[in-house]
């Protein structure tokens, strides 16, 4: 039996309100060991591979967090599971954009979506890339990060 906090009244153990008052009972949470996102001895190093590539990191919608590292010279955005960063929402087009990294920097093209890519609040067919730049596509909001931003 657990005990009322607002009443003092005791509940069943499975009770979730209590029937004297209505207030809700303080659930019981497992218990568990905090766990390391690396490998006892591991650093948070990502590689030497990736230090220096530029990313484009999910800031607002779903998948929040995620990142994709620009380490080839075209890449495409969309919908289509085919593409290199794929965004899965129907606010984006099967075939959204094109990502071009070369020697002058980074470029993002429009591929004829029908919302849009924007750049800085900006609807854009072509923009360069600075770092820190938010790139806006369908739902996803996208923060770009020279040289890994890591």
């Amino acid at each position: 039996m657990q005990v009322c906090p607002a009443c003092g009244a005791e509940a069943p153990d499975s009770a979730k309100t209590c029937a004297a008052c209505g207030a809700r009972l303080q659930e019981n949470t497992a218990s568990f060991e905090p766990v390391s996102a690396f490998a006892p001895g591991a650093t948070a190093d990502l590689g030497a591979e990736t230090a220096d590539v530029p990313v484009l990191v999910i800031r607002k919608g779903p998948d929040a967090g995620e990142r994709f590292y620009l380490d080839r010279s075209s890449l495409t955005i969309g919908r289509n599971p085919a593409s290199d960063i794929f965004l899965n929402d129907v606010t984006v087009s099967r075939s959204h954009a094109v990502i071009e990294v070369g020697p002058d920097g980074v470029t993002i093209a429009d591929a004829g979506s029908l919302n849009g890519t924007y750049v800085g609040d900006v609807c854009v067919d072509k923009a360069t890339l600075k770092h820190g730049d938010l790139v806006q596509i369908g739902r996803f909001q996208l923060l770009f990060l020279e040289g890994g931003g890591v």
